[in-house]
């Protein structure tokens, strides 16, 4: 179920700061349309850390609505207090959601043991299968290979979005966790080369704006088609890198507006519109993928 190119998708907000649920659907056919192989609603990238819980849980069921079974559609459910990711994970339970990507508590900085017994908490409270997700540069704490071993065992953990950008980790985990445990990369540079060292897949920023390309890439990739995939990789490697020039989602929202595929580009306090310095830059990263 959570393999290929997944989206780690926009949360679209009008002028007043709403939820733009008019530019959600135009972004949930566009995905659709490409053949994304699932969405994470209201994940990072989704600005979850600044939606209302009232408003997190709308945009997911809304999303689920949207698909209405096309895809899966993964919710996120991190938190940087476990109770408050129990209740994320328990708002979705029976809902149709494939399953939550939660990621390591930001800021706290828990130890390993601390990671341990936060996602055990989880995973005990939850009837939906949990995807962890460790992004140390985001929230200072790295979830170790040999702790993924420990939380792997349990029924509902299924696999990891890593977006360390350490390749050398695929096969530790592989090794530690076996080849059913699902690793997906969440660093769009790597990838294609996580696929090639035995990942499954990429939940990722890139494909908000490169959706078709995406898919087809990482089809390819999972069909060992190597050179192929490198050529679509290497168009949209402009774009892997400069969507964090500034960061995640300032620029991935600028450039989906610049597409017309959401009416507003507008985020929530405290971050703010991309600084015109940097709009050239992801501009010329679309124009080079040819999605511009």
């Amino acid at each position: 179920m959570f393999s290929g190119s997944m989206v780690a998708l926009i949360t679209p907000l009008d002028v007043d700061g709403e939820v733009d649920y008019l530019s959600l659907a135009k972004l949930v056919e566009y995905h659709i349309a490409a053949g994304t192989s699932a969405i994470v609603s209201v994940g990072t990238t989704g600005e979850s850390a600044t939606l209302t819980v009232d408003e997190h849980r709308k945009v997911v069921l809304k999303t689920l609505e949207l698909v209405n079974g096309r895809i899966p559609v993964i919710a996120g459910t991190g938190a940087n207090a476990t109770h408050e990711a129990i209740t994320f994970s328990k708002l979705f339970s029976g809902t149709g959601v494939a399953g939550c990507l939660t990621v390591t508590p930001y800021y706290n900085k828990p130890t390993q043991e601390g990671l341990y017994q936060h996602f055990k908490a989880i995973a005990e409270e939850s009837d939906l299968p949990q995807i962890l997700y460790n992004v140390p540069g985001r929230t200072g704490v790295d979830l170790l290979p040999e702790t993924v071993a420990r939380l792997a065992v349990l029924p509902n953990i299924v696999g990891i979005k890593d977006a360390t950008g350490d390749l050398s980790r695929v096969a530790k985990t592989r090794e530690l966790c076996g080849d059913n445990f699902i690793q997906l990369s969440g660093d769009d540079a790597t990838g294609l080369d996580f696929v090639k060292a035995g990942g499954h897949g990429v939940i990722s920023v890139t494909a908000n704006v490169a959706a078709k390309d995406m898919a087809t890439l990482f089809k390819l990739a999972l069909n060992d088609q190597f050179d192929e995939a490198e050529v679509i990789n290497a168009r949209l490697m402009p774009l892997h890198e400069d969507l964090f020039v500034e960061s995640n989602p300032i620029p991935v929202k600028w450039a989906v507006h610049q597409m017309g595929l959401i009416t507003h580009g507008d985020l929530r306090l405290p971050l703010t519109e991309l600084n015109v310095s940097a709009q050239p830059i992801v501009l010329r990263a679309l124009q080079h993928a040819n999605v511009l």
